[in-house]
């Protein structure tokens, strides 16, 4: 378990598929330029979060090529970059990871995706089934593992061989830059407790989501490993409680009837994800269903595929909340809320005081002056 006392490390996410206020609809939509990510990025850097997960798919714009460039803009924060194995050879990667660790000077993260929709499948041409993906992950990471750590590599796998690779240029982190994992099937849940440092889940009710954990920890207790855990979730966080409940209510009032049977039609006889289903089950596709806990709002989960849950509140709510994620053994929340540039802002002006990030002092050490205005005063910053 974690330590209850220790701050939960707070991450934000890049919207590298595009970003707006509404779910559903074209409306004021903003595309996924340099730009935007950039500001974005920088943001969060000088707010005090403390790294950005880059996504993957095919409706996305690179991870690796956007968090290669975002990263001389930023100075401390760390990127959290989508590696799909099976889309490239171990070693190709494992030289790819390690340029990227050393670009950054030891910032770079990599988060394991082996599922997908399979629209994303067959666009990075991965034909394998679901376990027959994981089993190929399991050797990809076997692989990609023992090059980063500077041991000799003679492997030949089911679907994956190697012999002789080395590494020319090292990573800064040692014996590899860590690896996330998600996964809620058996399989997933197997290779995960084999090789990742931080398993991550999407947010569920507590006692979902603690037995999932505890299946985590006796799975890597079997080979006498320990992980991590990371919780991936929105935050719609405002001054009371009326108020985060109207912002949740105005980001699906796009959404239509139509829109959402799509969507859970292709969630549920499409997609092979298990933590896809383990989503909408949650709301079973019903509007007079979000509400699935304390503070716990499914609502994005109707049409937006991944991680459908947000912590809806007042600070002090939504910190208690987080609160019991940490008790449960989370350390690292990736958060979002939509638009991201804007609610950056937010959530670390609301949030960080009431979780003890010290988010203000980042700013002030930044030469930055935050006024976020109210009553129609809009976001001002300026910097010294």
């Amino acid at each position: 378990m974690s330590t209850p006392d220790k701050p939960i490390d707070l991450y934000w996410y890049l919207p590298t598929h595009g970003d707006g206020p509404y779910l559903g609809t074209d409306a004021r939509h903003r595309p996924a330029t340099f730009g935007y990510l950039r500001d974005i990025a920088q943001a969060v850097d000088r707010l005090g979060f403390s790294g950005v997960l880059l996504p993957t798919g095919t409706r996305c714009e690179d991870a690796w090529i956007t968090a290669a460039a975002l990263i001389p803009t930023t100075e401390r924060l760390r990127f959290l970059v989508a590696l799909r194995p099976g889309s490239g050879t171990p070693a190709l990667f494992a030289r790819h990871a390690a340029a990227l660790d050393r670009i950054s000077g030891g910032r770079a993260l990599f988060n394991v995706v082996a599922g997908a929709d399979p629209a994303d499948l067959a666009g990075d041409g991965i034909a394998l089934g679901h376990d027959e993906r994981y089993a190929q992950t399991d050797e990809f990471l076997t692989i990609w593992r023992q090059i980063l750590s500077g041991e000799p590599v003679d492997f030949h796998g089911e679907h994956l061989w190697a012999k002789g690779t080395d590494i020319s240029f090292p990573p800064i982190q040692r014996p590899h830059p860590p690896l996330w994992f998600g996964g809620s099937s058996d399989a997933g849940i197997a290779v995960a407790a084999k090789h990742a440092d931080v398993y991550l889940s999407w947010g569920e009710p507590i006692d979902l989501l603690s037995e999932k954990l505890d299946r985590v920890r006796a799975k890597a207790a079997e080979t006498e490993r320990t992980v991590r855990f990371g919780l991936r979730i929105h935050l719609i966080v405002r001054e009371t409680e009326a108020e985060a409940w109207a912002a949740a209510d105005r980001l699906i009032s796009h959404v239509t009837d139509d829109l959402v049977a799509e969507a859970q039609r292709e969630f549920l006889t499409v997609s092979e994800s298990v933590g896809q289903k383990r989503m909408s089950a949650l709301h079973k596709g019903r509007r007079d269903n979000l509400v699935i806990g304390p503070n716990l709002w499914a609502g994005l989960g109707l049409v937006r595929g991944g991680a459908g849950t947000a912590l809806v509140g007042n600070p002090a709510n939504v910190a208690a909340r987080l609160r019991e994620y940490r008790e449960a053994g989370i350390e690292t929340v990736i958060a979002s809320a939509y638009p991201h540039l804007e609610e950056a802002f937010n959530v670390a002006e609301l949030l960080f005081p009431e979780l003890g990030i010290a988010g203000a002092q980042v700013l002030k050490e930044r030469g930055w002056d935050l006024e976020f205005g109210r009553g129609g005063g809009g976001l001002k910053v300026s910097a010294s």
